[in-house]
């Protein structure tokens, strides 16, 4: 893990050429369930220690922060009201999973002291992007209001993976956000019109414009961005780009590729205690 821009062989990167790339090639450079061979199996995982551990840690779960029936929030605080706590949005291209099934992930930082708050949002195709990331700002807002009715006052460090990670990236100025984690995701949308996710999303031009974070005024508040070195390459280069915006606007931030992990093995490194992402959250209230 570093700071610093690593080497990368642009070649790789399927958009390069993307216009020369048949339909089934451009699903398949974000098709990450398929580019993990045993995703399957790690999902079914991570939805059991989900379910396990909504039912046995102390907790405040669906409690509504809109009135849709998806934006609720499950709450994890710590004994300590002022402790940190960790924001997690989860990911599945805007269109799938539910904050229910990332409840394992509470495991890694609440060792540590830390709170955590996991938001629904709504899905595509019910819900525009736009109305998904207008909601986590609604989510924020209702922390901010609320949170310490519930135990929790400390500093905020939102974390996201995959599509998460985007709404990380659109929710870093919030003010109640003092500083974020971006995992694995997707900075750049256009790309995403031109696959079959976007069946669900309808993007519009001026979505793609306005809700692409590789296309956006940099937000100046730390945000440490990681990835896996094994994750689809246009995953991969999104992240170092991202980074490499922020650092030419002057913002802080740090980038960490997670060796050998791939899209989905790396939750375990936000899951337990010793995980590096764990250890990269907490430096981010240092």
């Amino acid at each position: 893990m570093n700071d610093v821009t690593i080497g990368r062989d642009d070649r790789l990167d399927p958009r390069l050429n993307w216009t020369a790339l048949s339909q089934t090639e451009r699903d398949a450079a974000y098709d990450n369930n398929a580019a993990v061979k045993n995703s399957a199996a790690l999902i079914a995982e991570r939805n059991e220690a989900s379910a396990n551990l909504r039912a046995s840690r102390k907790s405040f779960l669906d409690v509504p922060y809109d009135d849709r029936e998806r934006t609720k929030v499950d709450l994890y605080p710590a004994a300590d009201k002022a402790a940190p706590c960790l924001v997690f949005l989860h990911g599945g291209y805007w269109q799938r999973n539910s904050r229910e099934v990332f409840a394992m992930l509470v495991e890694g930082v609440a060792a540590h002291g830390w709170s955590v708050a996991i938001p629904g949002y709504s899905l595509a195709p019910d819900a525009s992007l736009t109305q998904i990331v207008a909601e986590i700002s609604q989510s924020l807002d209702w922390l901010a209001q609320h949170g310490a009715a519930y135990g929790i006052s400390g500093p905020v460090v939102l974390a996201g993976w995959s599509a998460g990670a985007q709404l990380v990236a659109m929710a870093l100025d919030h003010p109640r956000v003092a500083a974020g984690l971006a995992i694995s995701g997707v900075y750049d949308l256009a790309p995403i019109r031109d696959t079959g996710l976007n069946n669900a999303l309808k993007l519009t031009d001026e979505e793609v414009a306005r809700l692409s974070p590789l296309h956006l005024p940099v937000v100046q508040k730390r945000l440490y961005i990681a990835y896996g070195s094994a994750e689809l390459p246009a995953l991969v280069f999104d992240s170092i780009r991202l980074h490499e915006s922020r650092m030419a606007a002057g913002a802080p931030g740090k980038l960490f590729p997670i060796e050998g992990a791939d899209h989905f093995s790396i939750l375990a490194e936000l899951r337990r205690p010793d995980g590096a992402l764990v250890d990269i959250a907490r430096k981010l209230v240092d």
